[in-house]
């Protein structure tokens, strides 16, 4: 099985909820973010601040966490993001201040390993030509996270702007319950890296640099990174696009997002898994490149609302099918001791994209038009 092992009973599918609930949990949070901030900072950009803060943790700490899972098992990394990431959402509720909140952010970012490690976990289990259609679900999970998690987290705040973060903190403890009854370990101590952490493991420049100088993952670090930041810039300019362009409100927005979600778990859950029997990974990847640049252009040549539909359906596909293949090629390549430290890496890249993606799209779409991003 070259370096996999057969799936235990059920292990696919309690990764899935596994995430699922993890990635409901963070979308909670999404709606609410601006509104909790407004006590303490009016600006936009204090909250993009907070999005900064999350995605700069996670960019450190991902191939520091995919590591340790090569060196100690899956299971203890899961563990510990899940049990980090519901500390976070409850310091998150009681904060009495901006540095309270800053602080919790920062700690869901160095908590947000648990997807390098569900990831990791999944590959343990796979045969190599499963990998993709398995990589998908993590998407699917994403994709029906995205469309409940921001629901609740609306409906929660009419009780109070801090029940949602306590309700994500509960959710994540349902999660780490799920996962210590569920999860066996996966990668047992002779397939481990038989090396301690290193300092370089805790320097994710180091480990994206030393990723590119290998020629079998060069190319699949740049798809990644483009892959995802493209999307980075989507998801935090697609509102002022749209509001600029055609007018639409929140929740105008609301449902374009939730539609994203709905195509992204189709995709991911079903559509992509019946592709993968008959398509290879690097065709999967290349096919959904082309979607997701297809989506981009009918969004910005779009001239009325119904076009966006098009072109959200369109990204979402082109996503799904080309994320999922894109991971599966990175897994295929890595050695047996190093699925955790390479995919870890793979997510920092994508964090990295998150940074500096809505910087670029925001300034692209001040200086050169609403459909320049």
């Amino acid at each position: 099985m070259d370096g996999s092992r057969r799936a235990p009973r059920g292990a696919l599918g309690a990764i899935f909820l596994i995430v699922f609930l993890d990635l409901m949990g963070a979308g909670i949070l999404v709606p609410v973010i601006p509104f909790v901030v407004q006590p303490y900072r009016s600006d936009a950009l204090t909250v993009g601040l907070l999005a900064l803060a999350f995605s700069a943790a996670q960019f450190a700490a991902a191939p520091l966490l995919g590591a340790w899972s090569d060196r100690r098992g899956r299971r203890p990394v899961l563990l510990a993001c899940l049990g980090g990431t519901a500390a976070s959402y409850f310091l998150f509720g009681a904060a009495q201040s901006l540095a309270v909140l800053f602080a919790a952010r920062l700690l869901s970012g160095l908590a947000g390993g648990s997807i390098t490690a569900a990831q990791a976990y999944i590959a343990d289990i796979s045969e190599p030509r499963d990998r993709a259609k398995n990589f998908g679900l993590i998407g699917a999970a994403f994709g029906l996270g995205f469309i409940l998690g921001p629901a609740m987290g609306g409906v929660l705040s009419r009780i109070s702007l801090s029940a949602p973060a306590y309700a994500a903190g509960l959710l994540s403890l349902l999660t780490l319950t799920a996962a210590a009854l569920t999860l066996k370990e996966t990668l047992p101590p002779e397939r481990r890296a038989g090396h301690g952490i290193r300092w370089r493991d805790l320097d994710p420049m180091s480990q994206i640099g030393g990723a590119l100088r290998r020629a079998e993952f060069r190319e699949l670090m740049l798809a990644t990174f483009a892959l995802h930041f493209a999307m980075a810039g989507l998801q935090t300019n697609f509102p002022v696009f749209t509001h600029a362009r055609f007018g639409l409100d929140a929740s105008g927005n609301a449902v374009l997002f939730a539609f994203l979600g709905m195509m992204a778990a189709l995709t991911q859950g079903f559509l992509l898994r019946m592709l993968a029997r008959r398509a290879g990974e690097a065709a999967l990847a290349i096919t959904g490149a082309v979607l997701f640049a297809g989506g981009f252009a009918a969004a910005a040549a779009a001239h009325a609302v119904w076009l966006l539909y098009v072109a959200v359906a369109l990204t979402a596909l082109g996503f799904g099918l080309a994320n999922p293949a894109l991971t599966g090629l990175v897994s295929r390549r890595a050695g047996t001791g190093e699925q955790g430290a390479l995919l870890g890496t793979a997510q920092s890249a994508s964090s990295l994209t998150r940074i500096i993606g809505p910087v670029w799209a925001g300034a692209v779409f001040d200086h050169l038009g609403a459909g320049a991003p």
